[in-house]
């Protein structure tokens, strides 16, 4: 979301420089050909499969520019150069999905990681396609950005060290926002990524869903706003996903202490949630964070789902934070870094998809 001061006396001095950031720096696109692409390891634990592994990181950058934070440019640097780093020595996160990727330094920082390809999610000008259009409940209110225009991007980008073979995106509704979360444009964004010997593409999708508090509008209001997201998305990830295709879907949810969100979110969802499998100690999972109780999932926002595909399964073996104070980097966002390696298994016979690596 994108917090400014709350007299609106002050918005022409703010959102000038917002529209000239955002105008002024284009969100990082890269490709990356399939004959570039260097192949992960294959194991073959029996006669009959074939395995690989797939890390995904989803991380919160803090991006924001000013009026909303100041000071920003230094830690973005550093994420920047530390993703960096672990590419160079092959430790890197194969896939990235980053949100509050807002201000010019957030937009050159995910360039400045190096991955070979990378995709932005809704721009600011991305038209909602089959929004509501009933109003939210309560009244809109100029003085917490609820003024019907967007000064941002929904703040999304993959980065992949495999090709990304399609991206399709999403932007929530007009009426689907509250508060100063509807002066991005948030939404949704699917990268397909090929990844040369896996028979079948993986879809990978990415979000950052409407805050609560922080976005100043009313809780019923903010409410109904992220459940019209959670139906938009579960409609998007409908229409998008090919169901012979593993899936992975993260990003910020902002559901963290939130029963009634959650409730909402599961109405729509059915995908696995990657805390609720490795919880349970029989499902093999390596936990190497601090969970507390038995819903970690309550808290924090940041998260991820996943499906099998008709020939590839797809199941989390380990978890882990990054950028977390601990060996992985020092605290450079007020989010983690949620890292989970992903197992790819598929028959030893499985026939290729067209279109993949």
């Amino acid at each position: 979301m994108i917090a400014i001061p709350r007299s609106s006396r002050c918005w022409p001095a703010v959102l000038l420089p917002l529209l000239l950031t955002a105008c002024a720096t284009p969100a990082p696109y890269r490709d990356l050909s399939c004959a570039a692409a260097i192949a992960p390891p294959l194991a073959a634990p029996d006669a009959g499969r074939i395995t690989t592994r797939l890390s995904v990181l989803t991380f919160n950058i803090e991006g924001l520019g000013w009026p909303a934070r100041s000071g920003r440019g230094p830690s973005l640097h550093q994420i920047a150069a530390r993703l960096a780093e672990l590419r160079a020595a092959g430790k890197a996160p194969d896939v990235v999905l980053f949100q509050e990727m807002f201000s010019g330094a957030a937009k050159q920082a995910v360039a400045d990681t190096g991955y070979p390809a990378i995709t932005a999610g809704p721009q600011r000008t991305t038209k909602a396609r089959g929004s509501t259009k009933e109003k939210l409940p309560g009244k809109s209110h100029i003085d917490r950005g609820e003024i019907g225009i967007h000064f941002s991007g929904s703040g999304l980008a993959v980065a992949s060290r495999y090709p990304i073979i399609l991206t399709q995106r999403r932007a929530y509704g007009r009426k689907s926002c509250a508060g100063f979360d509807c002066l991005s444009n948030k939404g949704i964004v699917l990268a397909r990524i090929a990844i040369p010997g896996v028979p079948t593409p993986i879809d990978i999708y990415d979000t950052h869903m409407n805050s609560r508090g922080a976005s100043r509008a009313p809780e019923r209001r903010n409410l109904e706003a992220h459940d019209r997201q959670a139906l938009e998305a579960s409609a998007f990830i409908d229409a998008s996903h090919d169901d012979a295709y593993p899936l992975i879907f993260g990003g910020d949810f902002n559901m963290r202490h939130s029963e009634p969100r959650w409730d909402n979110f599961s109405r729509y969802q059915s995908l696995d949630l990657v805390h609720r499998v490795c919880a349970d100690p029989a499902s093999g999972c390596d936990v190497r964070m601090s969970w507390d109780g038995d819903e970690p999932w309550m808290d924090t926002q940041d998260l991820q789902f996943f499906w099998p595909g008709d020939r590839v399964s797809v199941r989390p073996v380990r978890v882990e934070a990054m950028f977390d104070g601990g060996p992985s980097g020092p605290e450079l966002s007020d989010h983690d870094g949620f890292l989970v390696t992903y197992e790819l298994s598929w028959p030893r016979d499985a026939a290729v998809v067209p279109g993949s690596c």
